[in-house]
């Protein structure tokens, strides 16, 4: 078992049921996916970025990449209907634990100047973040990195609300950027 998992059903479950006052087990706010998402959009030009980031997000998460191909045509962007233009992962379970705990104690602090993350969830009690490059994390050697990209990482919770989806993820030990205006 991770030990992130084993963590939240010891430690973390137990004191957000005891805060929140949940009778049911269920209503214990917990982990449901982890996407990674990267968008290539020099893709249009150059084919070879969308095998690279496939490489890279596929050595990053542990498991294949799919490649994301445009809806509509943009003739600005010259995008076709049905280009390759990105890639994703959806992690679920132990590799979504494990991603997890690589994401909190090894990458984020590796992040020059890093003051945490902000502390803004969409409403619902999910969490988004984008990195700036990928070689951020340890499983990517930077000799290799043909084309520096960035990722989006969104972290789906089955809380009803922010302050359950916050409170969650601080058990997780997310590094959250402190407010200003807070005493």
């Amino acid at each position: 078992m991770t030990r992130l998992l084993e963590a939240y059903r010891e430690k973390i479950a137990p004191q957000l049921a005891e805060r929140f006052s949940f009778d049911n087990p269920h209503q214990i706010p917990r982990l449901k996916k982890i996407v990674l998402n990267m968008g290539v959009g020099k893709a249009v030009e150059n084919k070879a970025r969308i095998d690279a980031a496939v490489k890279d997000l596929t050595r990053i998460a542990g498991q294949k990449a799919v490649v994301t191909h445009s809806k509509v045509a943009v003739a600005g962007f010259k995008l076709r209907k049905d280009m390759p233009i990105g890639c994703m992962v959806t992690l679920r379970g132990a590799r979504m634990y494990e991603f997890l705990d690589r994401l909190i104690s090894v990458v984020l602090p590796r992040i020059r100047d890093f003051q945490g993350v902000k502390d803004k969830l969409d409403g619902h009690g999910n969490y988004s973040l984008g990195l700036t490059e990928q070689s951020l994390f340890p499983e990517i050697e930077l000799d290799r990195v043909e084309y520096p990209q960035g990722m989006d990482i969104t972290i789906v919770t089955t809380a009803r609300n922010d302050d359950e989806g916050r409170a969650l993820l601080e058990g997780f030990g997310m590094p959250f950027r402190r407010r200003q205006n807070q005493n």
